[in-house]
This record gives C-alpha cells, structure tokens and sequence, in this order.
C-alpha cells in the first residue's frame, strides 16, 4: 500500500516539476535585447521588447533632460516635467530584435547595438516658449543692433549709427532649433552649432543706407510750399525733419500724426467750406452769410496727409496746391470771386454778376413766407441743368403729388431748390412771395429764364440773402 502511495507522490512531483520548468524556460527563453543594446540613448540591454519600449517611454517621462550649452561653455538645462514632455514609440521594436537575433549578436555596443527607433514626441509648446524666453543666455544677451540713421537733433545733421553684433537670440530661430532637439531626443544642443543668433541686415556702409543719409540731410535743406491763390504758406526744412522718425527697409519714416497735424492746421487757416462770408449786396450794404456746408474751399486732409509724406520722401523742394474735397470760384478775395448769381429776396429781385458786372437783373418770386416755405440763406452753387423738367411735390398715398409743375429750364443750387422759369405766373417781385410763393425755389419770367440759363455754369454760386 505504501508502495502506492509513495509511487503517487513521485509521479505528482514529476508533473509539478514539469510545469515549473516549462514556465522557467518560458520566461528565459523570451527574445531579449543584448547586453549594451542603446535604443534612442537609452539602455535596454537584457530587455524584451515590451519592456524596452515601457524603458524608452517611462525615462522620457521623467528622467529626460536637454542641456544647452552656450559658446563659453555655460549649460542650462530644459527638463522633461518643465514642458510636459512625453513620448510614444510608434516603430517596431521586434524587428531591431530580430536582427541581432539574426546577426547572433553578444553584446556591447562595439558589436554595433545602438539604435534609432521612431517615436512621437509632445510637450507644451508656450511652456517651451516660456521658458526658453526666460533662460540667462535670452534675457543677458547683449542687443544686436543694424546700422540706423541718428534720430533728429535741432542745429545737427544726421549721422549713421554703426551696426552692432551681440549676442542676442533670435527667438524665431531658436524655438524651431530647441523643438527640432526635443523630437530627436538630443540631450545636448550647442548654440554656436545652430543658427540661433540675430543677424545683421544692415550694416554702416550699405549703399542705400548711405544713400539715405543724404537724403535725410537734404530735409534740413528743402522746402514745401503751398500755394493758395495769391498767397502761400512754406514749410521749412527744420518742421520737415521733426516729421522723420527713422528708418524702415530704406525708406525715411514720416510720423503721420505730426504731418496731419500740419494739413489741419493750413486747413484750419485756408479752408472757407462753412464759415461765415461777407457779402456786398447789390443794394450796398455789407451783410455776413454763411455757406450752410455747401459752398468754399475745403482741403482733401487724409489725401493730402499721404501726399505730403510722399513729397517729404522725395528730399526735393517743391510746390503745390493742395488736394480738395470742395473748391470755390476765387482764392483772392471772396471765394464766390466776381461771377456769380444773386438772390435778394426782401427785395424779390435776380441779378447774374459776370466777372463783375451785372448782365442780368429781374424780379423774380421765391419760397411762400406764409406757408413755412422761404427760400433759405446762404451760399450755394449751381449742381446741375436740366431742360424740360417736371417739378414735383411729396406724393401722395394715391400716387398722385401735391403738384406738378412743368418747366422748361431747371438749375438746382440746395437739394430740391432752384432756378426756373414759371409760366403760370402773371407778374414777379413785390410781395407776392409773402402768401402765395413758391414751395422754396427761384420762380423767374420765362423770357429772361433763357439768358440765365444760358450764362450760368454748374458750380455757379448762388448768394441768397433777406437783408433790405
């Protein structure tokens, strides 16, 4: 019986035996990386592939480091958990195996075991940024400059600057090159290996910069001199250089503000568009009028801004006159000049002034005092001419209008107020335009209509006025 027995137990053990060394040679038998096996600079040697590629993933999360060494041999060094860096092994490490498998490799890197495998690579790029930004070989550089113009000095020509070459990092180049680094898995990079540093574009004896400076020092010199008529308005080379602020790819810079706060101020002297004009009536006496918006000279400011720059630019000296938005008839004198319509409607009369000298004079009706529809004052200027005009009132919900009014000659000077002729009237002048006037125009004599017609030009001005 114990024979049995004990032939059992040895039989168990046996078969207890034989799965543990199955299980042992499993786990001996598995591929394994050689002895001084370097898979992107890190040790695997003795390692499967899966544990090689936990090696490779947990030291880049945690143990990797870049050091960056500037040219006097100073390091300062990047880690991992300052950018949050990690990385992924996309490549196959079974296929490096096999190859040493298949080469019967020992061991040691003399035996070729130092590999490159690829990999993904992810950090947080403004984290980078930062502190790349915030390293001593950043923020102690010393500036590299280029050669520039001096800045103006009153009494003092300009003079070139000469370039300077320091030590500055571009940041452009930089991140790019520390980035490039990182997804290679570098553990040092050497600044004077990279083209890192800013470089000089400019430099002292550049002929265009040269060039330039003559050009600057020819603002002390030159002159702009606007004209207006008979009179004139010089800005002299001493304003002009107080415009020029530098330089920018080799061109003199003109501070805007400063040359718009010069169009302002001749505008602001010059310009006639809405202030008051002075106004000798026919009847001779001297009244004050003003142009309502709609008539004198007003300077073009944004477009003669860009002008002015341009001329400065030049370093010529030159005239001009200015580019404008409304013009007038005269810049001597009165801007209205000696050629032009009059309204004198305390008076209800018409007269057409050419070159002085009045050629047309007739009572005329203007806007219905009574009704709210006076002719208002002001200097204005013919817009248009047109024949064989229907005039027209507001229309009503029938589509019919408050009137209709044909008329043979139409020379609008306000929106809808004009000069023509009107038929339907019997007599003009008087005090007709009290209570039954017109809606707001100049009703004149169909026979003398045509001779004005005929003598006013658009752009005429039309001076109307009240004072007796």
């Amino acid at each position: 019986m114990w024979k049995k027995c004990l032939a059992a137990f040895l039989a168990a053990a046996a078969i207890s035996i034989g799965i543990a060394g199955t299980a042992l040679a499993d786990e001996t038998d598995a591929p394994r990386f050689v002895e001084g096996t370097v898979i992107n600079n890190v040790t695997v040697g003795g390692l499967t592939a899966d544990e090689a590629r936990n090696q490779i993933e947990n030291y880049y999360r945690g143990s990797y480091s870049l050091r960056i060494k500037d040219p006097e041999g100073k390091e300062y060094v990047i880690r991992d958990s300052e950018i949050g860096f990690s990385l992924k092994v996309t490549g196959v490490l079974e296929t490096i195996l096999e190859g040493q498998q298949n080469a019967n490799l020992e061991g040691g890197p003399g035996a070729g075991s130092s590999y490159r495998i690829e990999t993904e690579s992810s950090y947080d790029r403004e984290l980078l940024k930062q502190v790349l930004a915030a390293l001593p070989l950043v923020t102690n550089a010393t500036p590299t400059t280029d050669a520039h113009i001096s800045a103006y000095e009153a009494g003092k020509p300009y003079t070139i600057i000469p370039e300077v070459e320091g030590t500055e990092i571009d940041m452009n180049k930089f991140v790019p090159v520390v980035e490039a680094a990182l997804n290679e898995q570098r553990s040092v990079l050497r600044i004077e290996d990279t083209d890192s540093y800013k470089t000089i574009n400019v430099r002292a004896d550049d002929p265009a910069l040269v060039e330039l400076l003559d050009r600057m020092n020819r603002f002390g010199q030159m002159e702009i001199t606007y004209v207006f008529g008979d009179q004139s308005y010089t800005l002299t080379g001493e304003a002009i250089s107080q415009m020029v602020t530098g330089v920018e790819n080799g061109e003199a810079v003109v501070d805007r503000n400063v040359a718009a706060a010069f169009v302002g101020v001749i505008a602001n002297i010059y310009d006639t568009y809405g202030k008051p004009h002075t106004f000798h009536t026919t009847a001779g006496k001297d009244i004050t009028l003003t142009s309502r918006n709609a008539y004198g000279w007003r300077i073009d400011q944004a477009a003669e801004t860009d002008a002015l720059i341009g001329m400065i630019r030049t370093g010529q000296t030159q005239s001009r006159e200015p580019a404008y938005l409304n013009t007038a008839n005269s810049r001597t004198g009165n801007d209205y000049g000696n050629t032009y319509v009059e309204v004198d409607m305390a008076n209800q009369h018409l007269y057409l002034y050419e070159n002085g000298t009045c050629i047309i004079d007739t009572p005329v009706v203007t806007g219905n005092i009574s009704a709210g529809n006076g002719t208002p004052a002001g200097i204005y200027y013919v817009y248009s001419k047109e024949r064989n005009r229907v005039l027209r009132g507001a229309r009503r919900a029938d589509g019919s209008y408050s009137y209709e009014s044909p008329v043979s000659y139409w020379m609008p000077f306000n929106g809808g107020i004009g000069l023509h002729d009107a038929n339907w009237r019997g007599s003009f002048g008087g005090s007709i335009y009290r209570t039954n006037g017109s809606h707001g125009c100049v009703n004149m004599p169909p026979k003398i209509t045509p001779a004005v017609w005929e003598h006013v030009y658009v752009g005429m001005p039309v001076i109307c006025h009240y004072n007796e």
